[in-house]
């Protein structure tokens, strides 16, 4: 990713991760642009250059189709990745670039020696839970509520 896609990919991220936060009902949006604001500036203090994190633009040919942030962890047992956003243009989902991208991510892991790949998947995003489960993703944790 260069500087250019990541000044735009910031630019929208925050918004999107909030209005997915109080999608999911987590909190009202108020509060969830706060949260999102606050998550984007301790996890990415450097942008593009913070450590242990990996944000890569993903191409067909030269047509920008998607991107992925990867972040690396070294704990007692070996690297461990996280996956903290991973989007396919809106115009293209559904053709196969996910599970593409996600083929790719896995590929690089290998090379690098990780043992495993995390990720959080809002409730309500269907397609994405159904791609990763297709994908051998296992469900480690399920948080739940109820409206009163």
């Amino acid at each position: 990713m260069t500087d250019q896609q990541y000044a735009r990919y910031r630019e929208s991220a925050e918004a999107d991760y909030a209005q997915n936060i109080a999608a999911a009902g987590v909190m009202p949006l108020p509060e969830a642009r706060e949260k999102a604001r606050e998550d984007y500036r301790q996890l990415l203090p450097d942008g593009l250059a913070s450590a242990g994190h990996h944000l890569w633009t993903a191409y067909d040919a030269d047509d920008e189709v998607g991107m992925v942030w990867l972040h690396l962890d070294e704990k007692s047992d070996g690297t461990h990745a996280f996956g903290y956003d991973f989007e396919v243009r809106p115009d293209l989902r559904r053709k196969g670039y996910g599970r593409m991208i996600m083929q790719a991510v896995e590929r690089i892991c290998r090379e690098r020696g990780v043992r495993s790949i995390g990720l959080s998947v809002f409730g309500n995003n269907l397609g994405a839970r159904a791609l990763y489960e297709e994908m051998g993703f296992e469900v480690t944790r399920v948080q739940m509520r109820k409206l009163l």
